[in-house]
């Protein structure tokens, strides 16, 4: 436990949703909804303007609109958060070398680290010099915690929201934390809660006045111990700079439960793609193979394989998957398919021959004559396709799990494109926009700028050869 809050925990405030609102001016102090809007939606995150009406995260799509008809609801643009991301977490860097980020939106750091706080006053400096940083930068506002250790730090943040900053001092942990409900520690999730109120057990001083003995009968020797020093106010976990993956993950909730052997097959084999994409983007490899099928009754089931190597080859990954799909009964249809490689390793079995072979094909093509060059062309040709779409993109994967429907199109569904409502589009006449909806052949446009006054409303055909995808402007205007 350090004696000066040099921990400090940000946590931007609403991301999603704060983000859309700083794009999209006519959405400015209105409740926005931002999450999977199938039937099957969730919530990712709402704006405190619809969290009034009750709406949160994780929450069902459906719920949501029924406590918030008239909020915006708009399908997430990961690779929009990803770049704001990357903004807030360069300003951390130049704190400290010690960042560990949590998500997107979160992330610790240690300032002592960094050589930028030493006690109270410094730490507080640097808190709000963040958080001017961060504003200045990206037009959102972010919640700092500064305390002595990462858990008080989360817990400061989450009191500083939305917008501003909590710094508590060491030594005032167990005073801060007696009254509190038990749920405030890590760890202690509705199950564990339930358990600890059934034993008489509500406020983390009650945690502390039943001892380590009584914990540990209730939760076993590793939790409970762990408990009992957190409801004390010790944790003297470090900042990690990085976690190493474990796995690599993708899967799809879809609207309606799929019973068509054939389409499973399908789905099953395009999330292998998928997969495989952010394995490579990640720079991993892995040897074991996951498949995850939830079917009509909400029944969960996993299956894995482990081949003799590790591997980031989609065919070997696809037809271990199809081969697991095989052992699994899909009779009164499936409402979740995923797929994950776990086993991770930073090369692949492959590559032990990969360069001596690279070398040998290289020699061949320069020796061949004009038509062995040019197919060795077509081969570049055909492997580069197949890469970009096995890549995929990570944002993707989270669309997949929040149930929002792909925007792939699939070997069944007509060649019109689809428009996602708060997804960014480009007009040849009336230039940067976002939809608002669409539907029978027709798509909405509201025509704005993150630096723009509220916009004008358009409806064009779906297949208007003047309108296409656009790419998300900057919040923050430069020169």
């Amino acid at each position: 436990m350090r004696a000066a809050p040099t921990i400090l925990h940000l946590d931007m405030d609403a991301f999603f949703a704060a983000a859309e609102q700083a794009s999209k001016p006519s959405l400015r102090g209105k409740p926005v909804v931002v999450g999977g809007l199938g039937p099957r939606g969730v919530v990712a995150t709402a704006s405190y303007e619809a969290r009034r009406f009750g709406v949160h995260s994780a929450m069902p799509m459906g719920q949501a609109r029924r406590l918030a008809p008239n909020a915006a609801y708009l399908v997430p643009r990961f690779s929009f958060y990803r770049s704001i991301s990357e903004q807030v977490m360069e300003l951390l860097g130049r704190l400290s070398p010690l960042v560990e980020p949590l998500s997107l939106d979160e992330a610790f750091v240690d300032l002592d680290a960094g050589g930028v706080a030493d006690d109270s006053a410094s730490a507080r400096t640097a808190g709000e010099r963040l958080r001017a940083d961060i504003l200045a930068t990206t037009g959102l506002t972010g919640s700092v915690g500064l305390a002595g250790s990462k858990m008080i730090a989360k817990i400061a943040s989450e009191e500083a929201k939305p917008d501003g900053l909590v710094l508590i001092e060491p030594g005032t942990e167990r005073e801060l934390l007696a009254p509190r409900s038990v749920r405030i520690l890590p760890g202690v999730g509705p199950a564990t809660g339930e358990h600890l109120r059934r034993a008489g057990m509500t406020t983390v001083s009650d945690l502390v006045e039943a001892g380590e003995d009584e914990l540990v009968r209730l939760l076993g020797r590793a939790h409970g111990a762990s408990l009992y020093l957190m409801a004390q106010g010790y944790d003297d976990r470090p900042v990690v700079a990085e976690r190493d993956a474990k796995s690599v993950s993708v899967e799809d909730t879809f609207d309606v439960d799929l019973h068509d052997r054939v389409r499973i097959r399908f789905e099953v084999e395009r999330l292998a793609e998928r997969c495989v994409g952010r394995l490579r983007a990640s720079g991993h490899s892995g040897r074991t193979i996951v498949l995850k099928v939830r079917r009509f009754d909400f029944s969960t089931l996993t299956r894995s394989e482990t081949l003799r190597g590790p591997t980031d080859d989609p065919g070997v990954v696809r037809e271990a998957a199809g081969r697991l799909l095989e052992a699994v009964d899909t009779t009164g249809g499936v409402r979740l398919l995923g797929v994950g490689v776990s086993g991770l390793a930073d090369y692949t079995q492959e590559d032990l021959f990969a360069q001596a072979e690279a070398e040998a094909e290289a020699a061949h093509a320069a020796e061949g004559a004009a038509g062995a060059a040019a197919g060795a062309v077509g081969a570049v040709a055909t492997v580069s396709a197949s890469e970009e779409g096995a890549g995929g993109d990570a944002g993707a994967a989270v669309t997949g799990a929040l149930g929002v429907a792909s925007v792939e199109p699939e070997a069944h569904e007509p060649a019109e494109r689809r428009w996602a409502p708060g997804h960014d589009v480009r007009h040849a006449v009336y230039g940067a926009g976002w939809v608002q909806g669409s539907g029978v052949g027709r798509v909405t446009v509201r025509f704005e700028e993150p630096w723009s006054e509220p916009g004008r409303v358009r409806t064009f055909a779906v297949d208007d050869p003047e309108l296409e995808p656009g790419e998300a402007l900057p919040l923050v205007r430069r020169g």
